[in-house]
C-alpha cells in the first residue's frame, strides 16, 4: 500500500507567499527550513552583502509558492459539495436547466490524496524558494570574495612591481656607467612590464567581481573588506534531499488520486429544477470498464517503494558531494601550509642572494629572478585562503543555511 509522510487536513495551508508560522505547524518539512539559522556572523561583510541581495531578489520563487500555497487552500475545501448549473435536452428537443448538487459519499480517499497533493505541492515551492534564495546569496558572496581575491593579489602584485621598478633604475645606472649592457636591461624591463601586466589583469578581475556584486545586488557596495569564519552546521540536512523528500511525497499523493479514479465510488446528487428536487446515487471512477485497470493499481502502488529510493540516492549523493567538498578544503588548507614553509624558505634564500648580491657573488639579474619568483609564489599564496573561504559559502549553500529560514 501506499504510505504518505502525513495526512493533510482540511485549511492545512494559508493562503500567503512566505514561509508562515501558521504552515509550520501543519508541516514538518516546512518547520525545517524556517527553524534554519544563517551562519552569517551578524553585522559583517557577507551578512550585509547577503541583505542587499535577498532585497533585490526579484520574488519568482516567492510567486511559485505563493500560486501554490492558493492552489492548497482551494484543495483544503473540496470535501464540501459541489454545486453548478445542468443542462439537459429534452425529449421534445428543447433545453431544460436545472441546479445540480454533487457530494462525494465514497471516493477511495481521492479527496484526501487531492489534499495531500496540494500540501506537498507547497512543500517543493517552500524548498524551491530556500534553494533560490540561498543559491543567489551564494552568487553575490563568491563575487564579494573573487573581488577581496583580486585585490589582496593586485597588492601583492603592486609591492612587485614597484620594486621591480626600482631594480630596473639601478639597472639603468649600471648601464649608463658600463657595468652592464642593454640586454640585461631589456630582461629587466620586460619582468616589470609583466609584473604591471599582471597588476592590471588583477584590477580588472576586481572592478568585473564588484560590477557583478552591483548587479545582484542592486547596488554598489562599498566600504566592505575581509573575509568571515563560517561554520559548517552538520545537523542541516542538504536541501536537494529535503526537495526530493517532498516530490516524492507529492508523488505518492499523485499515485493515491490515480488509483482511487481506477476504483468505482458512490456520489450523492441532487437537481433542483421547476419540478422540484431530483436525488439520486450515481457511481464515479474512471477504471469501472478497464480490465486493466488492476494491473494500473499494482503499479502505482509501487509509487512509494520508488520514491524511498529516490530520496535515499539524492541522500547519499548530497552527503557525498559535501564529503568531496570537505576533503577539497583540507587539501587546500594542507597546500596552504605547505606553501607558506616554501615562501618562508623562499623569503630567506632572496635576503641571502641580496646579500651576497651586495658583496658581488650575485648578478643583479639572478636577485631580480630571485625576488620576481618570491613576488609569484606570495600572489598565489595570497588566492588559496579565498578558494577555502569559497568552499565554506558553497557547503553552507548545499546544506541552506545563508539565509535565515524565518526570512523565507
Amino acid at each position: 500500500m501506499l504510505q504518505t509522510h502525513r495526512d493533510a487536513g482540511p485549511s492545512s495551508v494559508a493562503a500567503t507567499g512566505s514561509l508562515t508560522p501558521q504552515a509550520a505547524v501543519q508541516s514538518s518539512l516546512i518547520a525545517d527550513l524556517q527553524a534554519r539559522k544563517s551562519v552569517l556572523p551578524g553585522g559583517g561583510a557577507y551578512r550585509k552583502v547577503s541583505d542587499a541581495v535577498i532585497a533585490a531578489s526579484a520574488g519568482a520563487a516567492e510567486a511559485e509558492l505563493r500560486v501554490a500555497r492558493l492552489k492548497a487552500e482551494a484543495r483544503s475545501k473540496n470535501w464540501l459539495p459541489s454545486i453548478g448549473p445542468s443542462v439537459n435536452l429534452t425529449s421534445l428537443g428543447g433545453l431544460a436547466a436545472s441546479l445540480l448538487l454533487e457530494q462525494g459519499l465514497f471516493d477511495n480517499g481521492r479527496r484526501k490524496a487531492e489534499r495531500e497533493f496540494a500540501s506537498a505541492d507547497v512543500e517543493v515551492a517552500a524548498v524551491s524558494l530556500s534553494v533560490a534564495m540561498n543559491q543567489r546569496v551564494y552568487e553575490g558572496l563568491s563575487y564579494y570574495v573573487n573581488a577581496e581575491r583580486a585585490r589582496a593579489q593586485a597588492s601583492v602584485a603592486e609591492q612587485a612591481a614597484g620594486r621591480l621598478q626600482e631594480f630596473g633604475s639601478i639597472m639603468r645606472k649600471r648601464v649608463a656607467g658600463g657595468i652592464s649592457d642593454g640586454s640585461e636591461q631589456q630582461v629587466l624591463d620586460q619582468r616589470v612590464t609583466e609584473m604591471q601586466a599582471t597588476v592590471a589583469q588583477d584590477r580588472q578581475a576586481e572592478a568585473s567581481a564588484l560590477a557583478e556584486l552591483a548587479a545582484v545586488a542592486g547596488q554598489p557596495l562599498h566600504g566592505l573588506s575581509g573575509l568571515e569564519s563560517v561554520a559548517d552546521v552538520a545537523g542541516a540536512e542538504p536541501l536537494s534531499v529535503l526537495k526530493s523528500r517532498g516530490e516524492g511525497a507529492r508523488a505518492v499523493a499523485q499515485a493515491k488520486m490515480q488509483i482511487a479514479g481506477l476504483k468505482p465510488g458512490i456520489a450523492a446528487t441532487a437537481g433542483l429544477d421547476e419540478g422540484g428536487i431530483s436525488p439520486s446515487l450515481k457511481l464515479t471512477g474512471g477504471g469501472l470498464l478497464n480490465p486493466g485497470a488492476g494491473a494500473d493499481i499494482a503499479a502505482l502502488e509501487q509509487t512509494g517503494d520508488v520514491v524511498d529510493r529516490q530520496t535515499a540516492e539524492a541522500a547519499e549523493s548530497a552527503n557525498r558531494r559535501i564529503v568531496a567538498l570537505q576533503a577539497k578544503k583540507a587539501n587546500l588548507a594542507t597546500r596552504q601550509a605547505q606553501g607558506a614553509e616554501v615562501l618562508r624558505q623562499t623569503e630567506s634564500n632572496l635576503a641571502l642572494f641580496t646579500e651576497q648580491y651586495k658583496v658581488g657573488r650575485r648578478t643583479l639579474l639572478e636577485l631580480v629572478g630571485q625576488y620576481d619568483s618570491f613576488a609569484r609564489l606570495q600572489r598565489d599564496q595570497a588566492s588559496l585562503r579565498f578558494d577555502i573561504a569559497l568552499i565554506d559559502l558553497e557547503i553552507a549553500r548545499d546544506r541552506g543555511v545563508l539565509v535565515d529560514g524565518a526570512r523565507l
